[in-house]
């Protein structure tokens, strides 16, 4: 498996949730443990569960995919990525801060924000060499922890500067995207 590619798909993957955990720690009264545990086991989680998913999706149709994941995987991401990037500069526009700590709202969120994780799910196997339902679990704790940890410190930042980096991340994790796709697409191709 390839952990530099994972460690980088977790990062990008987990930018957009790292945004909403800055934003959310902006607008608390009090950043605390507790608050900031919920929020970063939220979004942990769902960004585990769908990268789970989108493999097994991405499994069920394998024989069709292999001759075009190289491609699936320069286009999907890019997409990702470049929704991230239009998503981020859209929100700098028009986004004030806003309370969203209640559960239903955090759990909404977490959703929204691992969508990319389904469709990363799919080309894991291309992009971090996660073959086996071993190296798949491997690569979900990954990125979960990874998700978890930028999440928890996004509160605590949040907290200390603001909505200032909320949109910069989104940027940020998609530009990492793009770049993962590309390597992928020019590995497959001429390597």
């Amino acid at each position: 498996m390839d952990y530099l590619s994972l460690l980088c798909i977790a990062i990008g993957l987990s930018m957009d949730a790292f945004a909403v955990a800055v934003t959310n720690g902006a607008v608390l009264k009090q950043a605390k443990l507790s608050a900031a545990l919920k929020i970063a086991a939220c979004f942990g989680i769902f960004q585990g569960i769908m990268p789970f998913t989108g493999w097994l999706v991405g499994k069920a149709g394998e024989q069709l995919i292999h001759k075009v994941d190289h491609w699936i995987a320069l286009l999907l991401l890019c997409f990702l990525g470049a929704k991230m990037i239009w998503d981020a500069r859209k929100k700098e526009e028009t986004s004030p801060c806003k309370s969203t700590l209640q559960t239903k709202t955090l759990i909404a969120m977490a959703v929204a924000t691992s969508i990319d994780a389904l469709a990363a799910g799919v080309i894991l196997p291309s992009a971090a060499g996660a073959q086996s339902l071993w190296q798949m679990l491997c690569a979900v704790a990954v990125i979960s922890a990874v998700t978890f940890s930028l999440c928890l410190a996004g509160v605590f930042l949040g907290k200390k500067c603001g909505c200032l980096l909320r949109n910069k991340a989104g940027i940020l994790g998609g530009a990492v995207l793009i770049g993962i796709g590309i390597k992928i697409f020019a590995e497959q191709m001429f390597f």
